[in-house]
């Protein structure tokens, strides 16, 4: 059976070509770094080579450096968490705006 390559497209249009998967692993042998990913998974384009399949709101779970591989894994926030961060960001917001310290 043939491996399958996956290009991975963050929302600011870098591409992460030639990957291998294990498991929920995306393995690279460019350099990946967590800088890469930051404000930076919005919208993630995943191709297995046939098909492109876009995922919103995804953070990065962690990298890890294995002899000259980079291993990375991807998740999709829940619903919860997504409505966690707006009413943090709620919050925040009317604090700065009524001058009140948090």
């Amino acid at each position: 059976m043939e491996e399958k390559i996956y290009k991975i497209t963050l929302a600011d249009g870098t591409v992460i070509q030639n990957l291998r998967l294990n498991g929920n692993n995306y393995i690279s042998t460019e350099i990946i770094t967590e800088d890469m990913f930051i404000d930076n998974c919005s919208t993630v384009t995943i191709n297995d080579g046939e098909k492109d399949v876009v995922h919103t709101n995804m953070e990065l779970v962690q990298v890890a450096k294995y002899d000259d591989e980079y291993w990375f894994i991807l998740r999709k926030l829940s619903d919860k968490e997504l409505r966690d961060i707006k009413t943090r960001s709620d919050i925040d917001y009317i604090a700065m705006m009524t001058d009140i310290e948090l």
